[in-house]
């Protein structure tokens, strides 16, 4: 059994992990990671990156059965699931591999197996139940992410009750689905089974779609997704699973009124749990939430010398790019660098790769108005932009909030054709401060999609031009 000394060991080489490792080695760090499964944690492997890939088939499958629209022909148009699958599973590992050349590149140790605190500075890795590593190190980042979260009575088995691992390897197109939950997994997967005929039902236990996200935003989606014939309950919850032999009727409860429904499938999208088990950090004295999550700093320091948790192990919301972000802060403050700034969570955007796309950051308009700001609000629909109309996508808005006293950007929210890319222009301009004057001033290329985030800023203030 291997024994060794770092200055720095991260367990979990998901993308908050392997970006932590990476940072501490350029750095100048010695530096170790621990991973019991693969290189790249879920989201690479059973999240944002394969889902995305089974997204894009869904994607050009509806548009080649908008072909006629466009001026094409493409008759009987069908889809191989296998196919898609082995695609989306190919892309995973592709991306995995690329992990693996990125530590090795940066020389970073990689141990294979279960790592877990063993007394101060030190972790154990085991792997198949045999010992393969003693590691001691001064300074130890967890990051060993998070699972499906399921309730008593509402488990998935694989065959008829999925969780999003589930679903991303189907080994069959069901006829019927339900998809409990309406964040944003459960919502993507609604959208990319609907998108293949699958009749699809959502039902959500608090009263709109993809909640976190601005309700006007919220209902916009809900009108698009039922136009696309899904089906949304809100305020309904799943009182009851009775699985048949291959069917599942879910008794449904909403507000008092029970109904229920038979489905060839259920994916169960009710949110996440934190790995936590089996880390060794029962007795350390660390603060956890009801739900498990470790309660850290701005620079994700646990309270414990030498100890730091990142990723979907700490507060959300829980997204790859909020763990890379703390990664970063963490190694950074770690090493010593000036001027590291503490995590801002206002400017984490967030997006869902649904059919329409739906991206935000920063504050809604109500949480603004909650938190006491007089705001301006503007609006720009797809509809108004020549480029959403050339390439057959109208249906969208972009929507800005504003401090109407300092003109500050509180928020964005959008909706609609490839938003999830438009966002960043957004966050970029929360990160500089930046007011109405300098967003108004910018310009914006055209033909472009962009433009509608520019005509959205104008409205806030009474100048918009196209509409």
């Amino acid at each position: 059994m291997a024994e060794n000394t770092f200055d720095l060991v991260v367990v979990g080489a998901g993308p908050g992990g392997y970006v932590a490792a990476i940072r501490a080695a350029q750095l100048g760090m010695k530096t170790a990671i621990v991973e019991r499964e693969h290189l790249g944690g879920i989201c690479l492997n059973w999240g944002c990156i394969p889902t995305k890939a089974l997204l894009r088939s869904a994607d050009i499958y509806r548009t080649f059965k908008h072909a006629k629209s466009f001026g094409l022909s493409a008759e009987g148009v069908g889809f191989d699931l296998d196919a898609i699958v082995k695609r989306s599973r190919g892309v995973a590992g592709q991306l995995s591999g690329g992990v693996k050349h990125l530590l090795k590149k940066n020389k970073v140790t990689v141990f294979d197996g279960h790592g877990s605190l063993a007394g101060k500075g030190k972790v154990h890795v085991e792997k198949d139940g045999k010992a393969v590593a003693d590691i001691s190190a001064k300074h130890i980042i967890l990051a060993t992410g998070a699972r499906a979260r399921t309730f008593p009575g509402l488990e998935a088995d694989g065959k008829l009750v999925w969780t999003y691992r589930h679903a991303l390897v189907p080994n069959t197109m069901p006829k019927k689905l339900l998809v409990v939950g309406s964040g944003a997994i459960g919502i993507e997967f609604a959208s990319f089974f609907a998108a293949f005929g699958t009749e699809v039902t959502v039902v959500e236990v608090l009263d709109r779609i993809v909640p976190a996200e601005d309700e006007e935003i919220s209902a916009f989606l809900k009108k698009a997704l039922e136009k696309d014939g899904l089906k949304i309950k809100v305020n309904t919850k799943v009182a009851e699973l009775k699985k048949g032999t291959d069917s599942v009727t879910a008794v449904l409860d909403e507000n008092g009124k029970k109904s229920e429904i038979t489905v060839d499938r259920v994916i169960l999208a009710v949110g996440i749990q934190p790995n936590v088990e089996n880390i060794g950090i029962d007795g350390l004295g660390l603060t956890q939430d009801k739900a498990g999550f470790i309660q850290v700093d701005g620079y994700l320091r646990t309270g414990v010398e030498g100890l730091y948790a990142i990723g979907d192990l700490v507060q959300g919301p829980w997204l790859a790019h909020k763990a890379s972000h703390e990664a970063i802060i963490c190694v950074e403050k770690i090493a010593g660098l000036p001027d590291v700034h503490p995590m801002d969570r206002s400017r984490i955007p967030g997006c869902t790769y649904c059919h329409p796309q739906v991206a935000s950051v920063g504050l809604t308009e109500k949480k603004a108005k909650e938190q006491g700001y007089e705001v301006k609000v503007g609006r720009f629909p797809f509809i108004g932009n020549g480029k959403a109309i050339a390439l057959g996508e109208p249906e969208g808005m972009v929507k800005t909030v504003f401090d109407a006293k300092t003109g500050e950007l509180l928020g964005a929210h959008m909706i609609g054709a490839e938003v999830t890319e438009l966002i960043q222009g957004y966050s970029i301009a929360k990160t500089l401060e930046t007011t109405e004057a300098e967003l108004m001033h910018t310009i914006f290329p055209h033909p472009t999609l962009s433009e509608m985030m520019h005509e959205s800023v104008l409205d806030a203030f009474g100048r918009a031009i196209h509409f």
